[in-house]
Protein backbone atom coordinates (compact mmCIF):
# COMPACT_ATOMS: atom_id res chain seq x y z
CA UNK A 1 0.00 0.00 0.00
CA UNK A 2 1.48 3.37 -0.75
CA UNK A 3 1.83 5.89 1.87
CA UNK A 4 -0.56 9.19 1.95
CA UNK A 5 1.65 12.01 1.65
CA UNK A 6 0.01 15.35 2.26
CA UNK A 7 0.41 17.87 -0.11
CA UNK A 8 1.22 20.60 2.27
CA UNK A 9 3.82 18.77 3.99
CA UNK A 10 6.37 20.08 1.30
CA UNK A 11 5.21 23.45 2.66
CA UNK A 12 5.39 22.79 6.19
CA UNK A 13 8.45 21.57 6.25
CA UNK A 14 9.66 24.46 4.47
CA UNK A 15 8.29 26.80 6.90
CA UNK A 16 9.40 24.83 9.79
CA UNK A 17 13.01 25.25 8.11
CA UNK A 18 12.35 28.93 7.36
CA UNK A 19 11.73 29.53 10.87
CA UNK A 20 15.28 27.53 12.22
CA UNK A 21 17.02 30.05 9.92
CA UNK A 22 15.74 32.92 11.19
CA UNK A 23 15.93 32.29 15.15
CA UNK A 24 19.49 31.06 14.26
CA UNK A 25 20.38 34.31 12.41
CA UNK A 26 19.45 36.26 15.34
CA UNK A 27 21.09 34.18 17.90
CA UNK A 28 24.18 34.64 15.76
CA UNK A 29 23.73 38.00 14.71
CA UNK A 30 25.56 39.32 17.80
CA UNK A 31 28.29 36.86 17.83
CA UNK A 32 28.86 38.06 14.02
CA UNK A 33 28.70 42.23 14.67
CA UNK A 34 31.54 41.37 17.67
CA UNK A 35 34.00 39.31 15.67
CA UNK A 36 33.39 41.91 12.67
CA UNK A 37 33.42 44.81 15.01
CA UNK A 38 37.08 43.23 16.28
CA UNK A 39 38.79 44.21 13.11
CA UNK A 40 38.06 47.71 12.15
CA UNK A 41 38.91 51.46 13.68
CA UNK A 42 36.83 52.54 16.79
CA UNK A 43 35.29 55.41 13.96
CA UNK A 44 34.64 53.03 11.76
CA UNK A 45 32.76 50.57 13.96
CA UNK A 46 30.49 53.65 15.52
CA UNK A 47 29.83 54.53 11.98
CA UNK A 48 28.75 51.27 10.91
CA UNK A 49 26.23 50.38 13.89
CA UNK A 50 24.02 52.37 11.71
CA UNK A 51 23.52 50.27 9.26
CA UNK A 52 24.05 46.53 7.98
CA UNK A 53 27.59 47.44 7.01
CA UNK A 54 27.89 46.70 10.59
CA UNK A 55 27.73 42.74 10.73
CA UNK A 56 29.89 42.97 7.09
CA UNK A 57 33.71 42.42 7.15
CA UNK A 58 34.14 46.10 4.75
CA UNK A 59 36.42 48.98 5.33
CA UNK A 60 39.75 49.24 6.82
CA UNK A 61 40.45 45.75 8.64
CA UNK A 62 43.67 44.87 10.42
CA UNK A 63 44.72 42.92 13.67
CA UNK A 64 45.34 46.19 15.68
CA UNK A 65 42.35 45.57 17.80
CA UNK A 66 44.23 42.75 19.09
CA UNK A 67 47.29 43.67 19.24
CA UNK A 68 46.20 46.40 21.43
CA UNK A 69 43.96 44.41 23.76
CA UNK A 70 47.17 42.07 24.65
CA UNK A 71 48.99 45.74 25.39
CA UNK A 72 46.36 46.99 27.86
CA UNK A 73 45.51 43.59 30.06
CA UNK A 74 47.45 40.75 30.17
CA UNK A 75 44.85 38.44 28.12
CA UNK A 76 46.50 35.32 28.29
CA UNK A 77 47.37 35.41 31.73
CA UNK A 78 43.52 35.68 32.36
CA UNK A 79 42.88 33.47 29.83
CA UNK A 80 45.01 30.99 31.57
CA UNK A 81 43.18 31.23 35.18
CA UNK A 82 39.90 31.16 33.86
CA UNK A 83 40.46 27.36 32.33
CA UNK A 84 42.13 26.13 35.22
CA UNK A 85 39.47 27.23 37.25
CA UNK A 86 36.64 25.89 34.96
CA UNK A 87 38.17 22.90 33.91
CA UNK A 88 39.13 21.60 37.78
CA UNK A 89 35.39 22.76 38.97
CA UNK A 90 33.69 21.30 35.97
CA UNK A 91 35.52 17.98 36.59
CA UNK A 92 35.05 18.04 40.74
CA UNK A 93 31.83 19.13 40.13
CA UNK A 94 30.86 15.91 37.94
CA UNK A 95 32.44 13.70 40.26
CA UNK A 96 30.73 14.95 43.42
CA UNK A 97 27.72 16.35 42.01
CA UNK A 98 26.76 12.71 40.07
CA UNK A 99 27.88 10.74 43.56
CA UNK A 100 25.39 12.97 45.32
CA UNK A 101 22.72 12.04 42.61
CA UNK A 102 23.36 8.85 42.66
CA UNK A 103 22.58 7.99 46.20
CA UNK A 104 19.56 10.52 46.37
CA UNK A 105 18.24 8.06 43.12
CA UNK A 106 19.06 4.45 44.39
CA UNK A 107 20.33 4.47 47.71
CA UNK A 108 17.21 4.67 50.46
CA UNK A 109 17.80 6.68 53.54
CA UNK A 110 15.25 8.44 56.03
CA UNK A 111 14.74 11.71 55.16
CA UNK A 112 16.05 11.62 51.69
CA UNK A 113 13.60 13.40 49.89
CA UNK A 114 13.07 16.22 51.77
CA UNK A 115 17.23 16.63 51.79
CA UNK A 116 16.57 16.73 48.12
CA UNK A 117 13.62 19.14 47.85
CA UNK A 118 15.58 21.46 50.24
CA UNK A 119 18.06 21.31 47.83
CA UNK A 120 16.53 22.06 45.22
CA UNK A 121 14.95 25.42 46.90
CA UNK A 122 18.31 26.96 47.06
CA UNK A 123 17.98 27.42 43.42
CA UNK A 124 15.19 30.50 44.36
CA UNK A 125 18.18 32.26 46.24
CA UNK A 126 20.36 34.45 44.03
CA UNK A 127 23.28 34.59 44.56
CA UNK A 128 24.20 38.12 45.50
CA UNK A 129 22.37 37.56 48.35
CA UNK A 130 24.87 34.90 49.86
CA UNK A 131 27.64 36.63 48.19
CA UNK A 132 28.67 38.60 51.27
CA UNK A 133 28.32 36.13 53.89
CA UNK A 134 30.45 33.80 52.03
CA UNK A 135 33.43 36.24 51.30
CA UNK A 136 33.47 36.48 55.24
CA UNK A 137 33.61 33.09 55.51
CA UNK A 138 36.13 32.30 53.37
CA UNK A 139 38.29 34.92 55.11
CA UNK A 140 38.52 33.48 57.61
CA UNK A 141 38.87 29.26 56.44
CA UNK A 142 41.90 27.52 57.40
CA UNK A 143 44.32 26.22 54.06
CA UNK A 144 47.36 24.21 54.16
CA UNK A 145 50.18 26.13 51.63
CA UNK A 146 53.64 26.28 50.59
CA UNK A 147 53.86 28.82 54.00
CA UNK A 148 52.33 25.87 55.91
CA UNK A 149 48.93 26.38 57.60
CA UNK A 150 47.38 30.18 57.18
CA UNK A 151 43.83 31.40 57.55
CA UNK A 152 42.08 32.99 54.50
CA UNK A 153 41.37 32.08 50.99
CA UNK A 154 41.38 35.61 49.25
CA UNK A 155 43.35 36.28 46.39
CA UNK A 156 43.92 32.36 45.23
CA UNK A 157 42.64 29.83 43.27
CA UNK A 158 40.90 27.31 45.59
CA UNK A 159 38.30 30.30 46.36
CA UNK A 160 37.13 30.40 43.01
CA UNK A 161 37.07 26.61 42.95
CA UNK A 162 35.70 24.57 46.37
CA UNK A 163 32.61 26.98 47.06
CA UNK A 164 31.19 25.98 43.16
CA UNK A 165 32.26 21.75 43.54
CA UNK A 166 29.13 21.09 44.65
CA UNK A 167 25.24 22.81 43.24
CA UNK A 168 21.80 22.03 43.47
CA UNK A 169 21.10 22.37 39.56
CA UNK A 170 23.75 20.02 38.64
CA UNK A 171 22.52 17.41 41.34
CA UNK A 172 19.11 17.55 40.04
CA UNK A 173 19.86 17.14 36.73
CA UNK A 174 21.58 13.99 37.33
CA UNK A 175 19.08 12.66 39.62
CA UNK A 176 16.29 13.16 36.74
CA UNK A 177 18.78 11.34 34.68
CA UNK A 178 19.47 8.38 36.59
CA UNK A 179 16.11 7.74 37.53
CA UNK A 180 15.37 7.23 34.19
CA UNK A 181 17.79 4.70 33.89
CA UNK A 182 16.87 0.26 34.45
CA UNK A 183 17.03 -0.54 37.97
CA UNK A 184 17.60 -3.79 36.95
CA UNK A 185 21.20 -2.79 35.68
CA UNK A 186 21.65 -1.83 39.24
CA UNK A 187 19.97 -4.94 40.81
CA UNK A 188 22.07 -7.08 38.70
CA UNK A 189 25.21 -5.56 39.41
CA UNK A 190 24.33 -5.84 43.21
CA UNK A 191 23.71 -9.80 42.88
CA UNK A 192 26.68 -10.34 41.27
CA UNK A 193 28.44 -8.67 44.42
CA UNK A 194 29.27 -5.30 43.20
CA UNK A 195 29.68 -2.69 45.59
CA UNK A 196 27.65 0.78 45.55
CA UNK A 197 31.04 2.20 43.91
CA UNK A 198 31.39 -0.15 41.67
CA UNK A 199 27.86 0.06 40.43
CA UNK A 200 28.45 3.79 40.54
CA UNK A 201 32.01 3.62 38.15
CA UNK A 202 31.24 0.10 36.11
CA UNK A 203 27.88 1.00 34.94
CA UNK A 204 25.72 4.26 35.87
CA UNK A 205 28.92 6.07 34.67
CA UNK A 206 29.44 4.52 30.98
CA UNK A 207 25.42 4.79 30.27
CA UNK A 208 25.58 8.46 31.29
CA UNK A 209 27.52 10.22 28.72
CA UNK A 210 24.95 12.72 27.89
CA UNK A 211 24.25 14.03 31.20
CA UNK A 212 27.72 14.45 31.79
CA UNK A 213 27.72 16.40 28.81
CA UNK A 214 25.08 18.38 29.56
CA UNK A 215 26.19 19.10 33.43
CA UNK A 216 29.45 19.72 31.94
CA UNK A 217 28.58 22.25 29.50
CA UNK A 218 26.29 23.91 32.00
CA UNK A 219 28.87 24.61 34.47
CA UNK A 220 31.84 25.41 32.07
CA UNK A 221 29.45 28.29 31.08
CA UNK A 222 28.44 29.11 34.68
CA UNK A 223 32.18 29.17 35.79
CA UNK A 224 33.64 30.41 33.01
CA UNK A 225 31.28 33.68 33.36
CA UNK A 226 31.60 34.14 36.73
CA UNK A 227 32.20 38.08 37.09
CA UNK A 228 30.66 39.17 40.67
CA UNK A 229 32.80 36.54 43.31
CA UNK A 230 36.07 36.37 41.29
CA UNK A 231 35.80 40.32 41.50
CA UNK A 232 35.27 40.22 45.49
CA UNK A 233 37.96 37.61 45.82
CA UNK A 234 40.70 38.75 44.13
CA UNK A 235 42.76 41.72 44.51
CA UNK A 236 45.78 40.58 42.07
CA UNK A 237 45.54 39.87 38.47
CA UNK A 238 47.65 37.05 38.94
CA UNK A 239 44.30 35.06 40.04
CA UNK A 240 41.75 37.35 37.70
CA UNK A 241 39.79 35.49 35.32
CA UNK A 242 38.58 36.86 32.00
CA UNK A 243 35.25 38.84 33.25
CA UNK A 244 37.08 40.44 35.77
CA UNK A 245 39.64 41.19 32.83
CA UNK A 246 36.99 43.07 31.25
CA UNK A 247 37.54 46.05 33.63
CA UNK A 248 40.86 46.82 32.12
CA UNK A 249 39.06 48.33 28.82
CA UNK A 250 36.44 50.50 30.22
CA UNK A 251 39.26 52.47 32.51
CA UNK A 252 39.95 56.09 31.21
CA UNK A 253 39.29 55.70 27.29
CA UNK A 254 36.94 53.36 26.13
CA UNK A 255 38.06 51.84 22.87
CA UNK A 256 35.50 49.89 21.51
CA UNK A 257 37.33 47.81 18.73
CA UNK A 258 39.44 46.56 22.04
CA UNK A 259 36.54 45.65 23.72
CA UNK A 260 35.20 43.27 21.07
CA UNK A 261 38.54 41.95 20.31
CA UNK A 262 38.72 40.99 23.75
CA UNK A 263 35.79 39.03 23.67
CA UNK A 264 36.11 37.24 20.61
CA UNK A 265 39.10 35.86 22.66
CA UNK A 266 37.51 35.13 25.48
CA UNK A 267 35.21 33.68 23.41
CA UNK A 268 36.75 30.71 22.01
CA UNK A 269 37.74 28.53 24.88
CA UNK A 270 33.83 28.44 25.17
CA UNK A 271 32.88 27.57 21.65
CA UNK A 272 35.96 25.23 21.64
CA UNK A 273 34.77 23.06 24.86
CA UNK A 274 30.94 22.91 23.46
CA UNK A 275 32.23 22.02 20.13
CA UNK A 276 33.98 18.73 21.93
CA UNK A 277 31.00 17.87 23.68
CA UNK A 278 27.78 19.05 21.37
CA UNK A 279 26.99 15.36 20.37
CA UNK A 280 26.35 14.23 23.51
CA UNK A 281 24.62 17.04 24.66
CA UNK A 282 22.19 17.07 21.63
CA UNK A 283 21.40 13.64 22.55
CA UNK A 284 20.76 14.61 25.95
CA UNK A 285 18.09 16.75 24.97
CA UNK A 286 16.63 14.74 22.27
CA UNK A 287 16.35 11.97 24.74
CA UNK A 288 14.54 14.40 27.74
CA UNK A 289 11.18 12.69 28.48
CA UNK A 290 12.01 8.62 26.96
CA UNK A 291 11.67 6.28 29.67
CA UNK A 292 13.03 3.44 29.76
Amino acid sequence: MSAVISPNTGVNTALRYLLLVVFALIFVFPILFMVVSSFKPAQQLLRDTASIAAFLPVGDLSFDNYAAAFRRAPVALFIFNSVVITVVTVAGALFICSMAAFSFAFLEFKGKEVVLAVLIATLIVPFETIAIPMLMLVNNLPWIGAGGLQFGWLNTYHVQIVPFLADALTIFLFVQYFRDLPRELIEAARLDGATWFQVYTRVIVPISGPVFATAAILKFLAMYNQYLWPLLVTQSEQYRPVMVGLQYFFQLNIAWGEVMAYLSIITLPVLIFYLVLQRAFISSIASTGIKG
